[in-house]
């Protein structure tokens, strides 16, 4: 499913599940006819994500909206700004006021968190990741929300890349005999992923260039030393990733060891939403 298909399905689950069988304080007090607009107002300094959003939202009620921006995602935003100008039915705007709130609340607190790590690796050649934890339903737009903060992507889920984690390597009975069986699961299947394997030691590492057949290699929970030397052994074969007991304060520490990517939960799981307000004018 494409991105527009997918937020198409994700706003109309949102909304019936947020309007149900009528928005009855809307239609108990205003006429069905009654135009007006609103403005979308900035109350919080931060990253602005999910501008877009809005726009689909509003569109998908009624597409024949006047629809005005005046900031575009990824902007630095500040407190008394304006996002944007909508003109619609006063139905249109009540039905998706909240849901565009919640959506771009979220999108933009990600966002934000996500701008204050990617700015600390600056400098250096390592990427931010994130990762799958996510809010189930909603991670199409936590995701958007980290590339709009400058992050990167890491698998949208679990059938776009193989990622042979700790439980899958206990239960295949090591870390050799998992990478075998699913470097010949895609062969066998033709699938165009890529296949990355954690490893939790340094004899994990080297157990990995010995068998090969994968795409990168996760540095689970290394110190900064011990990534050092994994690279070291790696000598530039594979992509590397470092995760684990990785954080703002120490970030930097395992970007100067060279590795190419560090992946964070935490720009989405422990992101504060921005505070923001949609006002009629």
């Amino acid at each position: 499913m494409n991105y527009e298909n997918a937020l198409n399905e994700l706003i109309n689950n949102a909304l019936t599940e947020d309007i149900g069988s009528g928005d009855y304080s809307t239609l108990s007090t205003i006429d069905e006819n009654a135009a007006g607009k609103a403005v979308l107002k900035i109350k919080q300094n931060g990253v602005l994500a999910g501008i877009k959003v809005a726009e689909a939202i509003f569109r998908f009620v009624q597409p024949d909206i006047i629809f005005t921006p005046f900031k575009k995602d990824g902007d630095e935003i500040k407190y008394g700004e304006k996002a944007f100008e909508v003109e619609a039915k006063v139905h249109t705007i009540l039905k998706c006021e909240r849901l565009v709130l919640n959506s771009m609340q979220r999108m933009s607190g990600i966002a934000t968190l996500t701008r204050k790590y990617v700015h600390k690796l600056e400098g250096y050649s390592t990427k931010l990741l994130d990762t799958r934890k996510t809010t189930p339903n909603f991670r199409l737009l936590e995701k958007e929300a980290v590339k709009i903060g400058g992050g990167i992507n890491h698998r949208f889920g679990l059938y776009d890349m193989i990622m042979l984690k700790d439980n899958h390597i206990d239960y295949s009975g090591g870390i050799e005999k998992a990478i075998i069986r699913a470097y010949d699961y895609v062969q066998k299947n033709k699938l165009n992923i890529k296949i990355e394997v954690e490893t939790r030691s340094i004899e994990d590492v080297e157990k990995v260039m010995h068998t090969g057949k994968i795409n990168r290699i996760m540095l689970d929970n290394f110190t900064p030393q011990e990534i050092v030397k994994a690279l070291k052994i790696i000598e530039g074969k594979y992509e590397t990733e470092a995760s684990g007991g990785i954080n703002y304060e120490n970030m930097e520490s395992y970007a100067a060891t060279g590795v190419d990517y560090i992946s964070s939960g935490a720009v989405i799981h422990q992101a504060v939403s921005l505070d923001l307000s949609l006002k009629a004018i």
